[in-house]
């Protein structure tokens, strides 16, 4: 499990369907170590904090095992490291193996897996692509938001040290079936709700959810 690339950047505009929409959504890869700090890197800012960042969501990582699968979806596309907009570039930590709450050391910092990533329309503005938030959420190739448990100075190259596994905790990839696909199991539901290390509002969204019927298809 292994820092990949290591990736900040500061918010511009650009124009999406004729309107302009400022954005931190253009990750550059930075090859010195940077500082992780409570609620960001040094160096890297989000736009509108309403939806973004916060302490459960301080840093984004994404699998790089998922871009083979995007070059073939997405052929005539550039796909750098940090194109889907992520801090951190990972190999080794997938959806389906990471519970929220799992606890890793990351350089002299420690990180907490807290939910997957909701993509908004600045995904879609980044790629130019009406389709590409439909594509990213049924892909279930989320990636996933940190929080940051100890501040420290993180690097590319940098391995992942699990310090705890959270193992009774809903994994990010069964946060993405609730979200998109089984939207009223109740098992999954359920378990979500007992993941104490999951953000309040996301617990209580699943807890109206469980106590509503499920609407048929």
């Amino acid at each position: 499990m292994k820092l990949v690339s290591l990736n900040v950047a500061r918010p511009r505009l650009i124009v999406y369907q004729g309107k302009t929409i400022n954005t931190g959504i253009f990750k550059e890869p930075v090859a010195v170590p940077v500082q992780l700090r409570t609620l960001n890197l040094d160096g890297d800012r989000q736009a509108d904090l309403t939806v973004h960042g916060g302490p459960y969501k301080a840093v984004y990582g994404y699998p790089s095992e998922h871009y083979p699968f995007w070059r073939q979806e997405l052929p005539r596309v550039n796909l750098p490291w940090g194109m889907f907009g992520e801090n951190f570039t990972t190999t080794g930590l997938v959806e389906n193996e990471l519970h929220v709450g799992d606890r890793f050391q990351i350089g002299s910092s420690i990180v907490m897996v807290r939910q997957p990533r909701t993509p908004c329309h600045k995904l879609a503005a980044k790629f130019q692509r009406d389709d590409m938030l439909e594509r990213f959420l049924l892909s279930g190739r989320s990636g996933f938001y940190f929080s940051v448990e100890q501040e420290g100075t993180v690097a590319v190259d940098d391995d992942f040290q699990l310090l705890q596994r959270n193992a009774d905790g809903i994994t990010i990839a069964e946060m993405n079936l609730l979200f998109v696909r089984e939207k009223y199991n109740k098992a999954l539901l359920r378990k979500a709700i007992d993941t104490d290390a999951l953000p309040v509002d996301w617990r209580e969204y699943f807890s109206e959810r469980l106590d509503r019927p499920a609407v048929a298809k």
